[in-house]
């Protein structure tokens, strides 16, 4: 899929402690009940939806048990088993926001282009990277995803203040605009396997997330 998502696998059932779970454990993938993908959410968020009551359903091979006090009459310790894909009772939470234009950031945006320059199509580290706006602010240019590709520092000085055809420098790829799917590959470098698997099957066939190279 993309070299820059880190896939991690955990056993069917993972005991851990709160404390142990703070630093162990991936962020859980919400779904609304339509099964369209919502957010990224914390193991502890997640079993507040469950103790609410509040999971509709659970998808994925893996899973974490998280354990608590122990109960003053019975003597036995609390613990919510919780699935890294769940969906969330309730409105379609998902459905809402899948078709919304996600917050433009150069993390996200350098591994939309696989950190690529657009214009000498060589690949880069995130410091040498930088955020070139296709046509320029002084030229009515606005800070969209679909006016911006990522450029090293060389050829965005070279292009300067101007559009590639004024600069003679051509664009090795197009830019477009990430669904929400692509928008969760993009934010969580530690996504599992299941989770991967789940949001592949949203993502757009055209998506440069399918492929190794712009």
């Amino acid at each position: 899929m993309m070299g820059a998502v880190n896939l991690g696998v955990y056993p069917a059932e993972t005991l851990l402690k709160p404390t142990e779970a703070a630093h162990a454990l991936p962020l859980v993938l919400t779904i609304d009940t339509h099964g369209v993908p919502n957010r990224w959410i914390t193991w502890q968020h997640a079993c507040f939806y469950y103790a609410k009551d509040q999971v509709a359903w659970q998808l994925g091979e893996h899973a974490f048990t998280v354990h608590g006090g122990l109960n003053r009459v019975t003597g036995e310790r609390s613990h919510i088993t919780a699935h890294t894909i769940i969906a969330v009772k309730g409105k379609a939470m998902g459905m809402r926001s899948f078709n919304r234009v996600p917050p433009l950031n150069n993390r996200e945006l350098f591994i939309r282009d696989h950190q690529t320059c657009a214009y000498c199509a060589k690949s880069f580290s995130g410091l040498k990277l930088t955020r070139d706006h296709i046509k320029p602010f002084s030229k009515g240019g606005q800070d969209t995803w679909m006016n911006v590709v990522t450029a090293c520092r060389s050829c965005n000085e070279s292009k300067s203040d101007r559009s590639p055809e004024q600069a003679g420098m051509e664009l090795v790829y197009l830019p477009y605009v990430p669904n929400r799917a692509e928008y969760l590959i993009l934010t969580n470098r530690r996504i599992l396997a299941d989770q991967m698997a789940f949001l592949a099957q949203h993502v757009p066939a055209q998506s440069r997330l399918h492929h190794k190279q712009p």
